[in-house]
């Protein structure tokens, strides 16, 4: 039985109650716990717990501590979160179990390269830019339908679409129409809501929430 007063309880419990009131299934939202900078020794508490779903930033970072990990914990499920350099597509594909961050056609020519090397099809979330932030990464939205396309002949797996709403704005609009693109090219996943907003993500037809400080506290 989870601890409820522990930082995962408590969030599963935000997310039973957000899909109650969403009128959902708890089970079509799945918790990804970030454990971007964190050590091994602040990630095994969550995986005592039963956490077996997190994310990570850097491909060089998880490289250095999730092997170890998953050999004691086989089925953990590892989703990449953070930008990723086409350099890196081939230690991407081997290390993880979803993408993402899929944002532009030289990426995506480049896992898909990876991918047919490595002979295994790895997931991936389109990032879509859906505040239109100069400084963000994602692709555009009058660019998506084009992506999807290369990503569909390319026989990359879709998983559906992912986006990092503008800070300090009512996040709610831009899930709405994350998942309103998703709806509109046929894509069941929606990665948005963070520790401060999955609650409202949830109320907005999100799949996979990406929570990390209401877990594990402030970066180290």
């Amino acid at each position: 039985m989870e601890n409820r007063d522990a930082p995962l309880g408590q969030v599963q419990a935000k997310i039973a109650r957000a899909c109650k009131i969403a009128r959902r299934e708890v089970d079509g939202v799945t918790l990804i716990a970030v454990s971007k900078t964190h050590p091994a020794e602040r990630i095994e508490p969550l995986l005592g717990q039963g956490q077996r779903v997190f994310g990570e930033n850097r491909v060089q970072e998880a490289q250095g501590k999730w092997p170890v990990l998953r050999e004691a914990y086989p089925d953990v499920e590892l989703h990449l979160i953070g930008r990723l350099q086409s350099n890196k597509a081939d230690d991407a594909v081997e290390l993880f179990d979803s993408i993402h961050s899929l944002d532009r056609p030289s990426l995506l020519k480049a896992l898909a390269k990876a991918m047919d090397k490595a002979g295994r099809r790895v997931p991936c979330f389109i990032q879509v830019n859906i505040g239109e932030e100069e400084q963000k990464g994602g692709c555009a939205i009058a660019d998506l339908p084009h992506l999807i396309g290369q990503a569909r002949d390319a026989d990359i797996p879709l998983a559906g679409l992912m986006c990092i709403p503008p800070f300090d704005i009512e996040p709610a609009p831009f899930f709405a129409l994350l998942d309103r693109l998703a709806s509109d090219h046929g894509l069941a996943g929606r990665s948005m809501g963070m520790s401060g907003d999955y609650e409202t993500a949830i109320m907005l037809g999100t799949t996979h929430v990406r929570v990390g400080t209401a877990l594990f506290g402030k970066r180290v």
